[in-house]
């Protein structure tokens, strides 16, 4: 799909790539969010669902057209390298610069549900393969699990919503609806097309440095198209609104891990081909394992173990273990794919 292009080329595909997508995600994410406050949706579900998934939008279009390419270590590898990416380098980065306040809610049903996911995805590739029905498997977990955590949070926090709405920043400039609509379909139109520079520039920029597919997808793209989620949480932290930068990473991962992967295998189904592998041993020795984890530590970080019933907080120390457990993720991932060790 995507034929071979100078290096210099493949530099400006990918760095261009990277700002449009970053671009793109803004415009549509603003409209996304300006839709969702003219029909009154709750700050919360914004944060979630409209924000998480709206910057997540760049990981959809990017493994998509990863899968349709025939690459399917740059499609799985920018999903859960982008889930790595949002709790190790985000909210660790977030944390250092604003401490965040957990609730119950998030500590005893958002981490333990992340990590659940992620063992139900090792289940779903554990036999080196992902069928369509697998993939509707996914998907179909991501259309329950989504409401039903909505509601759940909803229930556990209906007294303090209106306080939330009213603390919320307002824009004094909210746009019209024609103009939202506008910017929702010019950012989807961008997004799919800085995904093609972008897979397209990274794959042939892994084949003149002698990278592996899978390196490139989970730490350039994974990064790149996480930038969105990262520019939010950090100015959300630096404004205290704690809600928005958990329910931002939550609501992005949850659709980076089913609805991502499951979209884009439905799309392109992960086989092995001529006794080669569909997709890199390493995701279910490495990466896979180390999502599962990170979900767990924001159970551990976030509770109260002295007052288990009352909200936590994550603070600088941990966050500093995020960060640092990343550095060691980034480094022994090169050292496997070099096969230096």
């Amino acid at each position: 799909m995507y034929t071979d292009i100078p290096f210099w080329l493949s530099i400006v595909f990918m760095l261009g790539g990277f700002a449009l997508l970053t671009w793109s995600s803004d415009f549509f994410v603003d409209g996304a969010a300006a839709i969702a406050r003219l029909l009154g949706i709750s700050p919360f579900v914004i944060g979630m669902v409209i924000i998480g998934f709206g910057t997540s939008a760049p990981e959809l279009c990017v493994s998509v057209m990863s899968g349709l390419a025939g690459h399917s270590n740059i499609s799985l590898g920018n999903a859960y390298g982008s889930c790595i990416f949002n709790v190790a380098v985000i909210l660790g980065v977030s944390v250092m610069i604003f401490p965040l306040v957990v609730r119950p809610a998030i500590v005893y049903v958002a981490g333990p549900g992340l990590a659940a996911i992620s063992v139900f995805s090792y289940w779903v590739l554990s036999d080196g393969i992902c069928s369509r029905a697998e993939a509707t498997a996914l998907l179909i977990a991501f259309a329950i699990i989504l409401p039903a955590y909505c509601w759940f949070d909803q229930k556990t926090k209906a007294r303090k919503n209106s306080q939330e709405a009213e603390a919320a920043p307002e824009k004094t400039d909210r746009p019209s609806a024609p103009m939202a609509v506008v910017k929702l379909v010019v950012g989807l139109s961008v997004l799919i097309g800085s995904s093609h520079l972008l897979v397209w520039g990274a794959v042939d920029f892994a084949k003149f440095v002698g990278v592996s597919d899978l390196v490139i997808g989970l730490t350039i793209i994974a990064a790149g198209t996480s930038l969105p989620e990262l520019a939010s949480a950090v100015v959300s932290a630096r404004r205290g609104e704690h809600e928005f930068v958990l329910g931002n990473i939550i609501g992005s991962n949850l659709f980076n891990t089913l609805a991502v992967v499951g979209l884009a295998t439905f799309i392109s189904p992960l086989v092995p081909e001529n006794g080669h592998p569909a997709f890199s041993p390493y995701i279910l020795t490495r990466d896979l394992p180390l999502m599962t984890l990170l979900s767990i530590s924001l159970t551990l970080f976030g509770v109260n173990w002295r007052h288990p019933k009352w909200p936590g907080a994550i603070v600088r120390r941990e966050a500093f273990v995020w960060l640092l457990v990343y550095v060691v993720y980034t480094i022994v991932m090169f050292l496997q794919e070099t096969g230096r060790i």
